[in-house]
């Protein structure tokens, strides 16, 4: 995440991104803003995810960078590796399907470890 936020940053700031990826910049950067200032945030909508947690076993949370709308935009996020650092794992559009629908969500590893 933070290769991909760098690169991000630097399009932007040499005004090389796309209208698109300016737009995600943005509500990425007030994400989190937001998420290191209050991880309850209400705008953010902060909620546990049950079936990664069990799969990556540590607690994994869902905040919005955007709502009510098609693949909506989401941060997935831990807090590690101490108890009060959150580190982002990754950044998906919300799953459409109902059943089994964070079966397709892959989130980078947290200090190097993949599980």
């Amino acid at each position: 995440m933070k290769e991909f936020w760098d690169s991000l940053k630097k399009k932007v700031k040499e005004k090389t991104a796309s209208k698109d990826e300016v737009l995600l910049y943005q509500k990425l950067g007030k994400a989190m803003r937001l998420l290191s200032a209050n991880p309850r945030h209400t705008g953010l909508h902060t909620h546990d995810i049950e079936s990664l947690s069990k799969r990556y076993e540590m607690k994994v949370w869902e905040s919005y960078l955007e709502n009510n709308k098609p693949a909506a935009g989401r941060l997935f996020w831990v807090y590690a590796p101490n108890q009060n650092d959150i580190t982002i794992i990754g950044l998906e559009p919300h799953p459409n399907a109902k059943k089994n629908a964070y079966k397709k969500i892959t989130l980078s590893a947290v200090d190097g470890e993949e599980k």
